[in-house]
């Protein structure tokens, strides 16, 4: 079977891609994000899952960096699952329950550096005396936990964790919105089989050419007027000159189109350098 490198154990990286592809792979766990980059990249895994956007916080811009920058691995497929927060962790003493909050006991909480903003609300009412401490990832923070077992010590992070590290879940569903939702990237060298989607999308860096006034202009107007669909564009420093940017577009469409191929071809012919990341399936949620 081949390999696939997520951020785990225990991880929404485990859930999310347990769901979308079962069982016919062998799971290998990675504390970092690098490290999952790294694995697939080397050869190690064959295919590396990777979270790329949040409903709440928008892109990951470690984890475009690392696609960008640091690696070559084709994208080869998207899809995205809804991220339910929990807090879990141990009850405090029963003399010292508080009816109001009965979680005035935690004092520390352990997560991943996007849970705050994904959770404010929650933890402003309830948890606003305790101290936050940043770890790899949000299963790190249940296993430490689960280790230490002391009460006033809890952590946000998901279900699965809850259970495979025995700590009890004291609060479910403490994110802000409901429709919590991300985005998960499938990486790697070799492309491999999936089901069927209905739905295909193209990924490309731009970067324009200097001293070259409406440059972004002509870019848009190649897709306009062909009237396809940009679902995102975003600007990122080249990270080579100060004040030099590229633009990463998720296009709605395929490279197998007659039109797209075509718009390339156009914004290239202005002096734009293209780089495609990728042609892929994109799969919309199915519980």
């Amino acid at each position: 079977m081949k390999k696939v490198a997520i951020l785990g154990p225990s991880t929404f990286s485990e859930e999310a891609t347990r769901h979308f592809l079962g069982e016919d792979f062998t799971y290998v766990s990675y504390k970092l994000i690098s490290e999952v980059f790294n694995a697939t990249a080397s050869g190690e895994t064959e295919l590396g899952v990777i979270p790329i956007e949040n409903t709440l916080e928008g892109s990951v811009h470690l984890h475009v960096d690392w696609l960008v920058h640091e690696v070559d691995l084709p994208i080869r497929a998207e899809w995205v699952f809804p991220i339910d927060m929990n807090l879990i962790g141990y009850a405090g003493p029963e003399e010292q329950r508080d009816e109001a909050n009965p979680y005035r006991h935690i004092r520390k909480v352990l997560s991943h550096h996007v849970v705050p903003a994904q959770c404010s609300r929650f933890m402003k009412q309830y948890l606003s005396g305790a101290e936050f401490e940043q770890v790899s990832s949000t299963a790190e923070g249940v296993r430490i936990v689960s280790t230490l077992q002391d009460p006033s010590v809890a952590a946000i992070g998901t279900a699965i964790a809850s259970t495979n590290y025995g700590v009890p879940m004291l609060q479910k569903e403490i994110q802000d919105h409901k429709d919590n939702m991300t985005r998960f990237l499938l990486v790697g060298v070799e492309a491999s089989e999936l089901k069927p989607s209905e739905n295909m999308k193209t990924t490309i860096l731009v970067t324009l050419p200097e001293d070259f006034p409406g440059a972004l202009h002509q870019v848009l107007s190649a897709f306009a007027w062909r009237r396809i669909n940009l679902s995102k564009i975003e600007s990122k420093p080249t990270k080579k000159k100060l004040g030099t940017y590229y633009f990463y577009i998720d296009i709605a469409g395929s490279l197998d189109s007659v039109l797209l191929p075509s718009a390339i071809q156009e914004i290239e012919a202005i002096g734009c350098q293209v780089r495609v990341l990728g042609c892929y399936p994109s799969y919309t949620y199915t519980n």
